[in-house]
């Protein structure tokens, strides 16, 4: 490896930015692809985004040429927010799954050890908590409190970063009153969509722990481009009231 291929790759993981390495196995040619940050569409890229995608490194063949497509990607996260009866079902599948998993709530009666063991705990508000540990493109964020004031102050700054995963626990009225309070802040139409609400696949899920798995179904299907993937967003119209 070139010294640097070398020093973009360690530059890379410090930004925990996603990224692939190339080597022609025949003249050990190197190179650093970031397919999640770029937009082109070639075969090349086309293929270590779908490494990416799957974890997974493996050789291919383009152009005659024989590739080793190695993937460097920073750690699975899954940032919570609301150290509610849902979270305490998530956040074990989630460890689970391989996501290092944070619980932000200030509210420090309900964010305890006991509630969420071996599960790491932030007791402030959310918009302070996201500064400290912004997330990344490898970060799943999920608003699970039904209190706006909790919800919207982590996605502000999560509708802002790379976070390939972003979803709200309410109904389709709480999402409407929930997309017109952050266009009230602001907040573009294309950030909006981004949110996938009301939370979930819909599996029927009703106890906690169904609608855990609701939910980490929907990030594996966005994470790993599967069918269930996208969903349609309900129109923007005016809300009856925010009621959850």
């Amino acid at each position: 490896m070139r010294a640097l291929t070398l020093k973009r790759l360690n530059d890379a993981r410090a930004a925990k930015q996603a990224a692939v390495l190339v080597v022609d196995l025949a003249s050990g040619e190197d190179q650093i692809l970031f397919p999640l940050e770029s937009r082109e569409s070639s075969p090349l890229m086309d293929a270590a985004r779908a490494a990416l995608q799957a974890d997974k490194a493996g050789e291919i063949e383009l152009g005659g040429r024989k590739l080793f497509l190695n993937v460097f990607a920073p750690p699975l996260e899954l940032i919570v927010i609301g150290a509610v009866h849902i979270s305490q079902a998530l956040a074990p599948m989630a460890a689970q799954l391989g996501y290092s998993v944070t619980v932000i709530d200030p509210r420090e009666a309900f964010g305890t050890a006991e509630r969420f063991p071996n599960v790491r705990l932030v007791n402030i508000w959310p918009d302070e908590a996201l500064k400290a540990q912004p997330p990344h493109a490898r970060t799943a964020l999920v608003t699970l409190t039904h209190d706006p004031k909790l919800d919207d102050a982590a996605l502000i700054p999560a509708l802002a970063s790379a976070a390939f995963y972003i979803g709200c626990l309410g109904s389709r009225k709480t999402q409407l009153a929930r997309v017109h309070r952050l266009q009230r802040a602001g907040l573009s139409d294309d950030a909006i969509a981004r949110i996938h609400g009301p939370i979930g696949l819909r599996i029927g899920a009703k106890s906690p722990a169904e609608i855990a798995v609701s939910i980490l179904a929907e990030m594996t299907a966005v994470l790993r481009g599967g069918d269930l993937a996208k969903k349609t967003p309900a129109p923007p119209t005016s809300p009856q009231g925010e009621a959850a």
